[in-house]
């Protein structure tokens, strides 16, 4: 299970500087787009209720996970995939990994 305690942004921040180097701009604009793409597919799941919602917005958020090699984000997919279309315990799991990571949701 993973809590707001083991959401280290160690590691998403030493992954976003091994691909951005020292350019601030390029850092920022990922940071931007991984933060859409979360707020997009929570707010998707949010709305799913059929399996094939639920599973396609699941997935996206795993494979956005795994781009940015957040292991965080790809372990609380896997758990929507494993839930039913809405199940709110979920849905506050995601929400808080915004919350840990300071995005938009």
């Amino acid at each position: 299970m993973v809590n707001a305690m083991s959401m280290d942004r160690s590691d998403f921040e030493a992954n976003l500087a091994a691909v951005a180097g020292a350019d601030s701009v390029l850092k920022a604009d990922l940071l931007a787009s991984f933060s859409h793409s979360y707020a997009t597919q929570l707010d998707l799941l949010r709305r799913a209720r059929c399996d094939g919602n639920w599973e396609v917005a699941a997935m996206r958020l795993k494979g956005l996970g795994a781009s940015f090699h957040c292991a965080q984000l790809c372990h609380l997919a896997e758990e929507a995939l494993e839930a039913a279309p809405g199940d709110p315990v979920i849905l506050r799991k995601i929400a808080r990994f915004a919350e840990a990571f300071q995005l938009a949701a």
